[in-house]
């Protein structure tokens, strides 16, 4: 098949028509290795809170192990987004696959052995969130060379439905694993790992343009990842508002563990209520390009932040799971809806050359601060328990929803100019139909 970057496919009338994505092999084989990857981290995800809080009854422990797994997306996301841009991509994704494998094998080992390290837990998550990192940008920047221009939005839309689709059934897969064993759900990770790893070898395409020229100098390359990316005016300030909520939805998801903890009630239950927020994210996924239609990119972020502040203040007041799961579904189909939005939105505006550097600016921008928000709240957690945490989380979203209301115009999106690749806010657009350039990574 051709590897030429999709942007420069035909797409007009006179084209042959398209085979469904469901016929395109290596699309196919990447989106189940992606899949497989994203059930992998889903259920490890979710076991480790599990195994710290069931084993130690420690808020502040699971809150290190926590800020551990999420403080890749502060120190190693441009920097992995450079190199993604410099090296192979699919190569670096089977990299990832096998540190991750390494990872989650090692925990297995001393989990069955009956030694439980802290300081061993945050070194694996550590690790799984670097090497995650890799994968994801390495991801979504060659999708769009396996894929025609006119199906990029709907091969984005099912990667992003695959995602909420690996966690409705893996963290609920994971709890019930670990109420089963407590190795189990780092085997079942590991064997994912494996999954994914061999769709990768088969492969054929390539992921990225040819590279003309050799690499500069890496600091310069971060800088000019970054300044791209800052120039986008509306582009910052919804990162910077998404970055406030998904520091907060730390706290809130591991206020959750806690709430069903402290009400007598199983580890299972946990993943029983993620799996209906994962029901959320799976509509929100599907329905995605519809509300991309219909609101404009403002609109979809000041909603968004609306919605959720008047969501999370109701997860204090219950410990009924039925509500727990439609609170949690709410925000997650939210989140979903956004993510979509941000991700038709990055990579249609985005030279292939800065596609790895801008998508890991808009991660650093958005979920940097999250590793701070899961270390604090376990220790806010600990000293002052689950409702007062949760109305002050809520407090803070409320300010988050009507700073939203002061977001700049968003321009009509049009196709950047190649020769422009570098330029400022005026040549970067995107083409009509393009949403909301905001991520909700739960």
């Amino acid at each position: 098949m051709t590897t030429a970057p999709s942007a420069q496919r035909a797409t007009g009338p006179e084209s042959e028509p398209l085979a469904p994505l469901r016929h395109n092999r290596d699309f196919v084989l990447l989106w189940v290795g992606a899949a497989a990857t994203a059930l992998g981290a889903r259920v490890s995800g979710i076991a480790y809170p599990l195994l710290v809080i069931w084993t130690t009854g420690s808020a502040s422990s699971a809150g290190m192990v926590g800020f551990a797994a999420l403080l890749p997306n502060l120190l190693v996301q441009m920097h992995a987004g450079a190199l993604v841009d410099r090296f192979d991509r699919r190569r670096l994704m089977i990299l990832c696959d096998l540190g991750s494998l390494l990872a989650t094998g090692a925990v297995a080992a001393a989990v069955v052995a009956g030694h439980v390290w802290i300081g061993l837990l945050m070194a694996a998550t550590f690790v799984q969130g670097s090497l995650a990192i890799f994968y994801r940008l390495a991801e979504r920047a060659g999708v769009r060379h396996l894929v025609p221009a006119a199906q990029l939005p709907k091969a984005l839309s099912a990667n992003e439905a695959r995602t909420q689709a690996a966690g409705l059934f893996g963290q609920p897969g994971g709890s019930v694993l670990y109420a089963v064993g407590r190795s189990a759900p780092f085997l079942l990770a590991t064997a994912a790992h494996a999954v994914s790893l061999c769709s990768l070898l088969m492969i054929r395409g390539k992921f990225q343009d040819e590279r003309r020229q050799p690499p500069g100098n890496l600091t310069e390359e971060l800088r000019e990842g970054l300044a791209w990316t800052w120039g986008q005016r509306f582009l910052r300030c919804g990162m910077l508002l998404i970055s406030g909520s998904n520091l907060l939805f730390q706290v809130l998801s591991l206020a959750l563990i806690l709430i069903i903890k402290n009400h007598g009630s199983s580890a299972a239950l946990v993943g029983v209520i993620t799996a209906v927020s994962g029901l959320g994210g799976m509509f929100g996924a599907l329905t995605g390009s519809w509300w991309i239609r219909r609101a404009g990119l403002r609109t979809l972020l000041i909603g968004g932040s609306v919605g959720w502040a008047l969501l999370m203040p109701l997860v204090g007041l219950t410990g009924n799971p039925l509500l727990l799961g439609a609170i949690f579904l709410g925000a997650a189909l939210i989140g979903s809806v956004t993510n979509v939005a941000g991700g038709i939105y990055q990579v249609a505006v985005t030279p292939d050359r800065l596609q790895g550097r801008v998508g890991a600016a808009m991660g650093l921008i958005a979920t940097g601060a999250s590793s701070l928000g899961t270390f604090a709240g376990g220790f806010a957690l600990q000293r002052f328990g689950t409702t007062t945490t949760v109305f002050g989380v809520a407090s803070l979203m409320g300010l988050i929803a009507l700073a939203s209301f002061l977001l700049p115009a968003a321009p009509l999106p049009t196709r950047p100019d190649p020769a422009e690749e570098g330029a400022g806010e005026e040549s970067a657009t995107a083409p009509a139909g393009a949403a909301a350039p905001a991520s909700h990574d739960d």
